[in-house]
């Protein structure tokens, strides 16, 4: 998303749009599946039906997806595939003065390849502990949030992190927010008002569940705090992926996975195991979540399509980020409300019920809260593409930004004069050999050899 140091805008060809449709794609399976499966039920280690509301083990299923991101971090390096962040230029062979024209001809600047080359630190790889204890309990409150609400409600909720990494952009890194991005936190503070609104309103008229009206807003306290948490996540994440020796995207995944699943075997599992709860006298009892997923085909199958849906979502929202930049990604995210707003009326009315959202007159109201989500954010990643500019029209309701967009479009084109310029300086820096030394090089001393006598000018053999 866009701030007061603003980002040079990024072309979205047709590569870019299938990786974000790709991303919002994954993203709502993965929310749709996470709410199929704390609907279904299975037997467990009793032998006894029982509903299969385990948000624990979803948090470690989704860890344990995130994993593959290390799988795939150390494939793209050892089989040189080519991967947005990863620089697989062919070290130089020759002497380090004397490029020749196999290898660069420019020298190459040691942090650029020690920074996606895979030469990073053994402490990086511990470091990526941290966001994966913010992931964790992010994870965890979401999920116990998302079992009192409904999924589109929910990942409205979600989209209040805005709100929270705005703040902390402001205040810790120093970024500064100008006036009409604060105007779509404010929006969007204002939709997340108006969906709690709906979903309190709505709990009574559940066609699906009945859910207490007071379980209701403790979901949505839940999820609210799990938004917070998310966000101190994303302001880690952002200062990691800029340090001098940046953690590349897919190993950033797959150790948030890695460290992940082992809080979660070692940390989180004991604790649920010894709180009490409904769950054969704990909160969550891994080995009766063991015994309904060995027991139940159609657990095993949602499970593999979540583990699946879990991790591409994952890999392409980085991959938009890489292509686009975080505004697109803030995008992604307002627009999976939507998707999977739809994609659960398509399965209450032509699928299933018992997995569906029906409309209700407070839909309405929710339909509203996302309009405001939508416009807010809209307004928030001006002037950037697919924003809205407020300069007067009718519905900027007589607010008129256009000296900050002017000042944001004149820093962007003074920042891409400047990287411009850097790049003609690299291209054209002063070599102290020519660019043709090397083993192809006619002029090059070649290794002597013993001299070969000059034959008679007689030896007609070799007159031609």
């Amino acid at each position: 998303m866009a701030s007061g140091d603003t980002a040079i805008t990024k072309k979205c060809g047709c590569t870019e749009i299938t990786i974000f449709l790709l991303a919002l794609i994954f993203g709502t399976a993965c929310s749709i599946c996470s709410k199929v499966m704390m609907d279904m039920h299975g037997i467990g280690m009793t032998g006894e039906t029982e509903q299969f509301s385990k948000p624990i083990f979803q948090t470690f299923g989704m860890f344990v997806g995130m994993t593959f991101g290390v799988v795939m971090h150390w494939s793209v390096l050892f089989f040189r595939v080519p991967f947005p962040g990863y620089n697989h230029a062919s070290p130089s062979t020759n002497s380090k003065d004397h490029p020749t024209e196999s290898t660069s001809l420019v020298p190459k600047d040691a942090n650029s390849d020690s920074k996606n080359s895979g030469q990073i630190p053994l402490s990086m790889y511990f470091y990526l502990a941290i966001p994966s204890v913010f992931d964790l309990a992010a994870t965890a409150l979401c999920m116990l949030g998302l079992r009192y609400l409904d999924v589109s409600i929910y990942q409205l909720l979600r989209g209040s992190g805005v709100v929270f990494v705005a703040l902390m952009k402001d205040r810790f890194l120093g970024d500064r927010l100008y006036k009409f991005q604060w105007l779509g936190v404010v929006l969007n503070v204002v939709s997340v008002i108006l969906v709690g609104v709906t979903a309190i309103l709505a709990s009574s008229t559940k066609t699906h569940a009945d859910v207490a009206q007071a379980d209701v807003i403790w979901g949505i306290v839940l999820v609210l705090a799990g938004a917070f948490v998310q966000a101190l996540q994303y302001v880690f994440e952002e200062k990691v992926m800029s340090m001098d020796i940046p953690a590349p995207p897919l190993l950033l995944i797959g150790m948030e996975g890695v460290w992940g699943s082992v809080l979660c075997l070692l940390v989180v599992y004991p604790l649920a195991y010894y709180l009490p709860g409904d769950d054969h006298g704990s909160y969550e009892h891994f080995g009766n979540t063991m015994a309904m997923i060995l027991n139940t085909k159609s657990i095993q199958i949602m499970f593999g399509v979540y583990f699946v849906a879990i991790f591409g979502y994952n890999l392409f929202a980085v991959l938009v980020t890489f292509l686009l930049n975080s505004i697109w990604h803030a995008i992604l995210d307002n627009f999976r409300p939507i998707t999977i707003w739809l994609a659960d009326m398509f399965i209450f009315y032509f699928i299933n019920e018992a997995f569906g959202e029906a409309w209700i007159k407070e839909s309405w109201l929710q339909l509203l809260g996302m309009a405001v989500l939508l416009y807010g954010t809209s307004i928030y990643n001006a002037p950037h593409p697919g924003s809205v500019w407020l300069q007067g029209e009718w519905y900027s309701l007589g607010l008129d930004f256009s000296d900050e967009y002017h000042e944001i479009e004149e820093s962007t084109r003074e920042s891409e004069i400047d990287a411009e310029w850097e790049a003609k300086q690299l291209q054209f820096k002063v070599r102290n050999n020519s660019s043709f030394i090397g083993s192809r090089q006619p002029f090059l001393s070649a290794p002597q050899r013993s001299p070969v006598p000059h034959r008679a000018a007689t030896d007609s053999s070799n007159v031609v």
